[in-house]
């Protein structure tokens, strides 16, 4: 009887044995650049004897629970010094760590931030990150360092052209592009339309693309997310840099309002080749500038503050009888808060507004239009153990679209001032993100997203027979507006749709060996927003509309698969993936569709269905003093709308057709070679199949015009797309020992003149009576120099 009341007491004893041999402890902190304070994105916290670690959040925090004992413990990232320090965890620890940027930057990454062995195991996939200084050394038009025309080299990734806005992911739309800056939507990042981005790299700090395999803290839109954030201020000392170019300067200034405590940044740039026109009698401009700000305060170890900003605007103006203003304006305050060494939370209060104006003096009227919202963030990221981590958090959408406002531009004008339809909508969603080491060779990321979107009331909503605003007219085949029964006018807070979707994601990763892994995704995701344009490249007149009674909201279902693997320690790297998607409810125009001030957008588009597939390629060689990467993408872009029943035709007879953004092949290389202290020299080299296209089948003569006729939708393409980019930058060795640091930075875009075709358009020559073909081209052959200073 004893023996057997003895036994629980055996039980318990092992068990507590168990429990104290396993006492684990939690090391914390945050991760800065030691000459400024600036906290550091995706620094590798690793712990070499367990195979283990961490990186940095996008505020520079970490934490790592181990069991207890003594660890050496590596604190590195590529360009900046290792640090390697023994702990003694026998209790929980917050130790902040300074890194010392490495003077000579020959090992300084180029496509991602860390090439630690610790990635090869991680489950995120279809993700590219661009250092700042790697951005800066990319040759471009004009010689202007731009981020939207460097990720255009990573594979996946290409546009709709030389000048063309925006870009086009794994064969997607630009509307499906969620931009990020400092977590604030920015609805246009083209600059002079399409020839510069809105992102001034002196004040950006990280810049990722995720292209799949996308985090459910993520949503809106279907292709892509572009995270960039700014930098947050030197604490330490003022610094100031900018830089003299060809068409533009820029100028950035940083520095302490409390020492190691808050610290401010403002930064400018602004565009004034304009200025020059008049010297050869030239009355139109064309000239872009914007703003950067950002203020940061820490309170104490736990709470820390952030107010950001942005302001841009072009303008664009022929004789002052037509002038064209368009920009984006965001705010941003964050509330960063530690709940305990394994809690992080940030609190985000953001204002987003794109601003579209027209004024055309000959005609009399002014146009104003526009997409506001006030978005509200809050996320948290719970460091359960080394092995489980959660992501959670809720986000919240509120948007007023003004489609239109049109308005005499004088008092002699005869326009009416007449103001489109505006739109509201609110989009809420709540998120979980589960990481977690399964085993030692297999790690997981999972979670669900649950998105509500809500179509608030209007001044007045349309009703048509049977709730159809598209009208097929089967003896002529084609498709027509329909005119409406009766017109609504709905309260404000009436609901006139709602939509609620579950958006599964999941990811997966086999660590094969230390240097290789298979990784595969599944990502589920929702898009409520619109951008209403049926051009190949996207202008700043084009207007978003929300999901509503006519319009469904578009759902992508994406899978990817890929093979990575580390060569030589880490001085090469392969990335292969491939991927499938597949998109419902995408947007299709009716035949002649004019999406132009219209107030019935309903009765021009149709939903139909969309699907991309390809293969990725990425090598990179990461070291030493010559880098680079080369990729390489085979992918195929199709959209189709069929007929809603037997007797409609759909668009293009039903069938799949290329989307305007198809690229068969797309090659680039990307080279930097550092051959001293004194110079170095890049270059890339780029090669696409070209832009998918219509050409004339054959005409019909009309009152003794020449009428051509085309057949199914994007049957032909333009010529293939090529050009080599070249760069030197020239750092004199005076350099050294001086305050005040210069450099040139001498380029040549389009080096062997490439006439690459734009556009190909057809008319009658004049003289001789025959229709032909005509090229256009954007650029040849473009020298430009820039000055660039800090100190």
């Amino acid at each position: 009887m004893g023996k057997n009341l003895n036994l629980p007491l055996y039980i318990l004893l092992i068990f507590s044995i168990n429990i104290f041999s396993q006492e684990r402890f939690t090391l914390s902190g945050t991760i800065t650049e030691i000459s400024s304070n600036e906290t550091l994105i995706g620094v590798t916290v690793a712990v070499p004897s367990l195979s283990t670690g961490v990186i940095t959040n996008e505020y520079g925090f970490y934490s790592i629970t181990l069991p207890k004992g003594n660890y050496e413990v590596q604190i590195s990232s590529l360009g900046y010094q290792d640090i390697i320090q023994n702990i003694d965890l026998s209790v929980n620890q917050k130790i902040n760590f300074q890194l010392l940027e490495v003077a000579e930057q020959l090992e300084e990454v180029i496509v991602t931030e860390d090439v630690e062995k610790l990635n090869i195991r991680k489950p995120q996939m279809s993700v590219n990150s661009l250092s700042i200084e790697t951005i800066k050394k990319i040759p471009v038009i004009l010689g202007e360092a731009d981020i939207i025309k460097s990720i255009l080299l990573l594979p996946g990734v290409s546009n709709a052209g030389e000048g063309a806005s925006g870009f086009n992911v794994r064969g997607g739309a630009v509307d499906q592009n969620l931009i990020l800056l400092d977590e604030a939507t920015i609805f246009n990042s083209s600059h002079l339309f399409g020839f510069f981005s809105v992102f001034n790299p002196d004040a950006i700090k990280d810049v990722k693309l995720f292209k799949g395999g996308i985090p459910s803290r993520y949503g809106g839109r279907l292709s892509s997310v572009l995270e960039i954030f700014q930098k947050d201020g030197n604490s330490k000392e003022l610094k100031v840099n900018g830089g003299i170019g060809a068409v533009a300067s820029r100028l950035l200034v940083e520095g302490p309002i409390i020492q190691d405590q808050a610290a401010f940044l403002i930064g400018g740039r602004a565009s004034y080749a304009h200025l020059f026109l008049p010297l050869f009698d030239i009355d139109n401009t064309a000239y872009f500038y914007d703003l950067n700000t950002k203020l940061n305060f820490k309170f104490n170890e736990r709470n820390n503050i952030y107010l950001s900003g942005y302001f841009g605007r072009d303008v664009f103006s022929i004789s002052d009888s037509f002038v064209n203003t368009y920009g984006n304006a965001v705010l941003n305050f964050r509330w960063n808060h530690l709940f305990s060494d394994k809690l992080f939370s940030n609190l985000s209060l953001i204002y987003s507004d794109y601003y579209y104006g027209l004024k055309l003096d000959f005609v009399g009227f002014k146009w104003n239009s526009g997409i506001q919202n006030f978005n509200l963030k809050y996320d948290f990221k719970h460091y359960l153990s080394n092995n489980f981590q959660i992501n959670y958090g809720i986000n919240n959408i509120y948007y007023r679209f003004n489609p239109g406002k049109i308005e005499p531009s004088d008092t002699e004008s005869e326009i009416i001032e007449n103001q489109l339809i505006q739109k509201y909508a609110n989009e809420f969603a709540i998120y979980v993100d589960i990481e977690q080491d399964i085993t030692e060779k297999l790690s997981l990321q999972y979670g669900l997203r649950l998105s509500n979107f809500i179509r608030f009331g209007q001044d007045e909503l349309n009703v048509y027979e049977n709730n159809n605003p598209v009208f097929f007219d089967p003896f002529l085949e084609i498709y027509k507006e329909a005119d409406p029964v009766s017109i609504r006018y709905p309260k404000r807070s009436e609901k006139l749709a709602t939509f609620t979707n579950l958006e599964p994601r999941l990811a997966l990763a086999y660590t094969l060996n230390p240097d290789n892994s298979i990784k595969a995704s599944y990502t589920r995701l929702t898009q409520y927003l619109h951008l209403l344009s049926n051009t190949s490249s996207p202008t700043p007149l084009d207007v978003w509309t929300p999901s509503g009674p006519f319009v469904k909201p578009q759902l992508l279902d994406q899978y990817a698969l890929g093979y990575f693997k580390n060569l030589k320690n880490g001085d090469y790297s392969l990335e292969t993936e491939v991927f499938y998607k597949d998109i419902q409810n995408r947007i299709d125009y009716i035949d002649g569709a004019n999406l132009i001030a219209n107030d019935a957008i309903e009765q021009v588009i149709l939903n139909g269905e969309a699907r991309a597939y390809g293969l990725e390629l990425l090598f990179r060689k990461n070291q030493d003093k010559f880098q680079g990467w080369l990729a390489y993408t085979l992918s195929r872009s199709e959209q189709r709308t069929p007929g809603r029943n037997v007797l409609e035709t759909g668009i293009n007879s039903g069938n799949w057709y290329n989307t305007p953004y198809d690229k068969t092949h797309d090659f680039s290389l990307f080279v930097n070679y550092e051959l001293n202290e004194k110079w170095s020299f890049n270059s890339n080299f780029v090669f696409q199949t070209g832009q998918p296209t219509n050409y004339p089948i054959g005409q019909f003569e009309f009152q003794n015009l020449a009428v051509p006729y085309y057949g199914l939708r994007n049957k032909q393409r333009l010529p293939a797309y090529h050009r080599i980019d070249f760069s030197a930058t020239l750092t004199p060795r005076k350099n050294k020992g001086r305050k005040l640091k210069a450099e040139w930075v001498f380029s040549i875009y389009n080096l062997y003149n490439r006439r690459n075709a734009a556009s190909i358009g057809f008319s009658r020559n004049g003289d001789t009576g025959v229709n032909e073909a005509v090229r256009t081209s954007i650029f040849g052959l473009v020298p430009a120099a820039t000055y660039n200073i800090k100190f």
